[in-house]
């Protein structure tokens, strides 16, 4: 395997700044957060300013915070930049805060000494695959070189599964699919630090592997191959991934390659994996995927075009596991549609749960949703039910969702529903993958 080569940097974003922002000097900020949902979900939340150049070194030393100005509680919080290009200002990016509804007045604050919270992405000294640690305990293992079974981080002896194997599984025999593989988050862990992805399953599904992005039908031409369970086609890295560590995100830039046969490309993938630093009861993880086609006549299709494939969640099984999801109906303004899963994981002894929001720009939103009691699974599917998606050489296909690692059992509606809100307004960060291998 060739060496990889890191680079890290300030990515270059495009954002969509909300109208309801107003600039009242490069120090102040206002918000009209009306709605709360913002303090109550405690999302983020990204505004323009022209910085001077003590502020962007205060923001690069991690000495940048935000302040809101006639709060009863003006505690200072960290605030990120990100460096626009070309003159353009800069992004400053920070968690909303607990507060009143409506109009929210911030100033920006440079402290004397580094804030304590860091949130960083960097390579396993011991295994090369990188990392996101908050203060010094793990949050999530992106693998972008190869896992081999032995490298697989579990949770001591796994039983074997119980699933019943049907007409619509992957394997004749399960150890054609116990391949090595790459490009997934596993192990990705809740705020306790209890493991909440599974990879290599003993059993039946040894190619399950975490939070992986993949489909079961890849048609290049007359030919199919399976990306989802490891066979005829790959996802192999580049030497292009990134990282960028801060005081309110980590994020990683990976770039692969849909290797055919292991040997031909056929699909440029890159995948943009932002995590925002924990609040008290939750944590928020951004995950961008863009996939422009390298040769003419590749589809993508769930199993049987009615099945399971896009973005696929292997969770571990919990204690009291449920699992809910939820569209609005077809003509609803907003058409909202997000899941959950939770239950008490090992490592933890009160509950925990994963929720999954799906951007409502993705194509042929909303995807049909996908559970699998048994094997701890839910997901978002794509594309549409009895349909193919072709890969287009020049526009590409892009995917976004939120996870939302939480305390406690399933959040109501009204949480879910605010949290998806909040994911699709104005002020929220996006990441905007242009329409180039660049």
């Amino acid at each position: 395997m060739k060496k990889i080569t890191f680079r890290t940097k300030n990515l270059i974003y495009v954002f969509l700044i909300s109208l309801l922002i107003s600039s009242c000097s490069q120090n102040t900020i206002t918000i009209d957060d009306t709605g709360g949902i913002f303090g109550k979900t405690n999302s983020p939340v990204s505004f323009e300013l022209n910085l001077n150049k003590n502020q962007i070194i205060a923001a690069q030393n991690g000495r940048l915070g935000i302040q809101e100005i006639s709060a009863k509680n003006n505690k200072i919080i960290p605030a990120q930049i990100e460096i626009a290009e070309n003159g353009a200002n800069s992004k400053v990016v920070f968690i909303m805060p607990n507060g009143e509804h409506g109009i929210r007045k911030f100033k920006l604050v440079s402290t004397k000494s580094p804030f304590d919270t860091a949130i960083k992405a960097a390579p396993d000294s011991k295994n090369g695959q990188i990392v996101i640690v908050e203060n010094d305990k793990k949050v999530l293992q992106y693998n972008f070189q190869t896992i081999y079974e032995k490298d697989v981080i579990r949770i001591g002896n796994e039983e074997l599964e119980e699933h019943l194997r049907t007409e619509r599984d992957t394997f004749v025999s399960t150890s054609i699919y116990a391949v090595p593989r790459s490009d997934y988050i596993h192990p990705l862990y809740g705020l306790e630090g209890e493991m909440l992805t599974r990879d290599w399953p003993d059993g039946g599904h040894p190619h399950h592997r975490g939070i992986f992005w993949a489909w079961p039908e890849v048609e290049y031409g007359t030919e199919r191959g399976d990306i989802y369970a490891l066979q005829r086609v790959f996802a192999r890295p580049t030497e292009n991934i990134e990282y960028t560590s801060g005081t309110v995100y980590a994020e990683i830039y990976a770039e692969n390659l849909w290797m055919w046969e292991d040997t031909e490309p056929i699909v440029n993938e890159h995948t943009v994996i932002r995590v925002y630093r924990s609040t008290t009861n939750k944590r928020i993880i951004d995950l961008t995927i863009k996939l422009l086609a390298v040769k003419d006549s590749v589809t993508i299709a769930t199993r049987l075009t009615n099945s399971y494939g896009g973005l696929n969640l292997r969770m571990q099984f919990p204690e009291k596991q449920e699992i809910f999801y939820f569209t609005d109906e077809v003509n609803s303004k907003p058409l909202r549609a997000w899941s959950d899963i939770n239950g008490i994981f090992k490592g933890n002894k009160s509950t925990s749960g994963l929720m999954v929001l799906q951007h409502r720009d993705n194509p042929e939103y909303p995807g049909s949703w996908k559970d699998y009691p048994d094997l701890a699974w839910v997901q978002p599917t794509f594309p549409t039910p009895g349909t193919r998606y072709l890969l287009d050489k020049e526009t590409p296909l892009v995917l976004r969702f939120r996870l939302i690692i939480h305390t406690g059992g399933k959040l109501d509606n009204k949480s879910s529903a605010e949290n998806w809100d909040a994911f699709h307004d104005q002020l929220t960060p996006l990441y905007i993958i242009a329409n180039s291998n660049n």
